[in-house]
């Protein structure tokens, strides 16, 4: 996969880039990953990238031409998925990182100031992401979580190819609950069955406690969830002891 960052900032990815699993991934050569500064590409002769909005208001604005002609010179003849970090886009999701880690070639746009220039939303976004229903100083910190979201899906970018499929909303509900040695810590135990060597017992107590810890939660996520009549079953019934 080839990833590009449209920043003003590109220092800040210096370290994300050879760090942990996203750093393994680069020297693999499992994604490639170039921070573009976009500032490059004005042709003021200030390097200015910003400007007043037509008609006031506050704050400046991301003027399209650098970024039209960054989008232009990283693109090259290929057709990536270009990603708009903005508070008004859609909510990031694992199902949308699970997309995105489908595709050759995405491209960030990280964005500072009071926001960006109409056109530059219209006719460069594939889509428009976001994190949250919060204001970040600029889109870098979000692109940075959203590739490291998506990175790890690569395949052999995790030791064990199956690592992430347990993770917290992959199957729609959230993680169980995970214990490592040792076994008595301070009088606090590790449940019977997870010493039990009985697998089937053992994947039959993850689901239920995915289900009861999702039902405590995030119980707006069973709505969606791909639940089987047996977890409907367990629902029911967990909706019947204190929580």
């Amino acid at each position: 996969m080839k990833i590009d960052i449209l920043t003003l900032f590109p220092e800040m990815f210096e370290t994300f880039f050879t760090t942990s699993i996203i750093g393994r991934a680069t020297s693999e050569e499992r994604v490639r990953l170039q921070a573009v500064n976009f500032r490059d590409y004005s042709k003021n002769k200030h390097h200015k990238v910003d400007d007043y909005p037509y008609g006031g208001g506050q704050g400046m604005l991301l003027t399209p031409e650098p970024i039209f002609d960054a989008i232009s010179d990283v693109t090259k003849n290929d057709n990536p998925r270009v990603i708009l970090l903005c508070p008004q886009g859609e909510r990031f999701t694992q199902k949308k990182a699970e997309e995105l880690a489908t595709e050759e070639h995405l491209v960030f746009i990280c964005g500072h100031y009071e926001g960006f220039d109409e056109r530059i939303r219209k006719h460069l976004a594939t889509d428009e992401l976001s994190l949250g229903d919060f204001i970040l100083t600029g889109g870098e910190t979000a692109a940075m979580v959203m590739i490291d979201a998506v990175v790890r899906l690569l395949p052999g970018t995790l030791s064990k190819a199956s690592s992430h499929e347990d993770d917290s909303f992959s199957s729609g509900l959230l993680e169980f609950p995970q214990y490592t040695r040792p076994v008595d810590f301070r009088g606090l135990k590790v449940p019977d069955v997870l010493l039990s060597g009985n697998h089937a017992k053992i994947a039959e107590w993850r689901r239920t406690e995915s289900l009861r810890r999702t039902l405590i939660r995030r119980p707006e996520l069973l709505e969606t969830a791909d639940l089987s009549e047996k977890d409907l079953k367990i629902i029911a019934q967990l909706k019947t002891e204190p929580l």
